[in-house]
């Protein structure tokens, strides 16, 4: 039996999964709603028409639709524990966002006291203790040094340039209906980002521990600039399942790192693709940003496309799309990537980044 849903996971997916004679088919929302818009312009939608635009992709367009595939328990388990841990940095930021603004509403002295990361055990400790400045200033000098010598703050400038703006803060405002709500909230916010920076620290936990017993985790370990948080996350990406990509541009398609070329009579245009798991292209480029530091002809590309006046995001976009390539050819072939080797790949095709991808190595090996 086949089933078509317009998602790859959640309860009916789940359940639907642990039948072995159902095979289902994820559609896109984008694809249904463009194949309903053909007989239905007017935009008009309804459960029990759209289960029916689904059947009729089923019927007579099922060559083109790829069933899915479900990694094994070990990619499956990484791959959703590095997603739980990116929506806990994701609240992370959010409630430290909610806090700078209630913060700004009546002590927008803190923002300086505290530093700049309000989820820092620093921070909460000091929120927690003084959350209005009328309780900093009765606090004495001696006391306030300690908090600062106990939270590694060892700049004796910056300790005095703060305790100098203690000493000379004045109220933003005294009225106790804005001031006794907001430290309310704040107290609320610093516990959530309490109780969150302890998960997040046992998703870490639980990750390292996964990747570490997956059977493939060397491959990615050892990719420069990937560490601790992109090597797992690059192994829950790729996964273990070769055959759903025969060839280095179905990867790059599918995480959204190719560009879409759109022509229309004469006109020519080029754009990023849009419909891309978005989490997945992320985790590309953020790691090409860290192959910049670590890796010659990854710096040396990124060198000349800044000398082009090239915007750093759009060469980190580009980067990725040329390490899709190579891991894809090392990852099917079951073989580590090899930094001297590729560089007498450039060497040997003349590539313009070739000579000064030899002088980086040469440099980051002193």
């Amino acid at each position: 039996m086949a089933v078509a849903i317009e998602t790859d996971r959640g309860a009916v997916v789940y359940a639907l999964a642990e039948r072995p004679w159902i095979t289902i088919y994820p559609i896109h929302p984008a694809t249904s709603t463009h194949h309903r818009n053909m007989f239905r312009p007017s935009g008009a939608a309804d459960d029990l028409p759209d289960a029916l635009v689904l059947l009729s992709l089923l019927q007579h367009h099922l060559d083109r639709l790829r069933p899915l595939h479900m990694d094994d328990e070990a990619t499956r388990t990484l791959a959703n524990l590095v997603a739980a841990r990116r929506k806990a940095v994701d609240r992370r930021t959010l409630l430290s966002n909610q806090l700078r603004s209630t913060l700004k509403d009546y002590f927008p002295q803190a923002l300086i006291l505290v530093g700049e990361d309000l989820a820092a055990p620093m921070a909460l400790d000091f929120l927690k203790k003084w959350p209005r400045l009328t309780d900093i200033k009765t606090a004495k000098e001696h006391t306030l040094k300690t908090f600062y010598q106990r939270h590694n703050v060892r700049r004796p400038e910056l300790t005095k340039s703060r305790l100098d703006l203690v000493r000379s803060a004045r109220l933003l405002t005294r009225d106790s209906a804005v001031i006794e709500v907001a430290v309310r909230v704040v107290l609320m916010l610093v516990a959530e980002l309490r109780v969150l920076a302890e998960h997040i620290t046992e998703f870490e936990d639980a990750i390292a521990e996964a990747f570490l017993e997956h059977p493939e985790h060397s491959f990615f370990r050892e990719l420069p600039g990937a560490g601790p948080t992109l090597a797992p996350r690059l192994l829950a990406a790729f996964g273990t399942a070769r055959d759903l990509y025969p060839e280095a541009a179905s990867m790059q398609r599918y995480f959204g790192v190719a560009p879409v070329t759109e022509k229309s009579g004469t006109r020519v245009w080029i754009h990023w693709r849009w419909n891309a798991p978005t989490f997945t292209r992320q985790t590309l480029v953020e790691w090409a940003g860290q192959t910049v530091i670590f890796c010659p002809w990854a710096k040396a590309y990124y060198q000349q496309q800044r000398a082009k006046k090239m915007a750093h995001q759009a060469i980190l976009r580009a980067l990725a799309f040329k390490w899709l390539r190579i891991l894809w050819r090392c990852w099917q072939n079951h073989q580590a990537y090899d930094q001297e080797r590729y560089l007498r790949q450039l060497e040997r095709h003349k590539s313009p980044i070739a000579l000064r991808a030899r002088q980086i190595a040469l440099e980051m090996a002193r």
